[in-house]
């Protein structure tokens, strides 16, 4: 091989390696199987919700049927678990999920991007068919965000805030996923 052909091999090799190393990881989306829950524990398959990176933000993708229709609070909770828990001495769908996702401890209950805690997703709407299939989009998170912590949807709407009820009002839960 000549030395020019020797060269430019090396220029190539090297050149691809750049831009290899160079290029940025596209995250695979992230699929999260949802149930109803109750207090007997969880219970059937409802669908699913897929978690994509996009552009600064995580578009969240339901493709789920059989829930009740109308607005629903929409919550990404601490801990990896559907189950549920005892409180005050009675079975509670859920609660083994925890409280609203909140790293930065703001113990503060503001809507998405407003400021309290993270957990905070945009309401989910079902349409009168039982279906909710409209996207949504939360900025500032990243999908791996969502890992090891699980998606509550609640009975009733959520109005961002802890007045007049606590948690926004939007009741027990009736639905969960863990995000793995």
């Amino acid at each position: 091989m000549t030395a020019a052909k020797l060269l430019l091999t090396r220029i190539t090799m090297t050149a691809t390696l750049a831009l290899a190393t160079a290029t940025p990881a596209v995250a695979k989306p992230i699929r999260v199987k949802m149930n109803l829950i109750s207090a007997a524990g969880v219970g059937k398959s409802i669908g699913t919700i897929t978690l994509e990176d996009q552009q600064g933000a995580v578009t969240i993708t339901p493709n789920l049927k059989g829930l009740p229709a109308g607005e629903h609070g929409f919550h990404l909770h601490e801990l990896p678990s559907c189950a549920a828990a005892d409180k005050d001495g009675k079975k509670v769908a859920g609660l083994a999920a925890g409280r609203h996702f909140d790293p930065d401890a703001t113990d503060s209950h503001k809507g998405p991007g407003g400021g309290g805690h993270d957990g905070d997703l945009p309401r989910l709407v079902v349409s009168e068919k039982g279906e909710a299939k409209q996207p949504l989009q939360v900025k500032g998170m990243k999908a791996a965000d969502f890992q090891g912590k699980a998606l509550v949807i609640h009975a009733g709407g959520d109005s961002y805030s802890d007045t007049p009820a606590p948690l926004g009002g939007g009741g027990e839960r009736i639905a969960c996923g863990v995000v793995k």
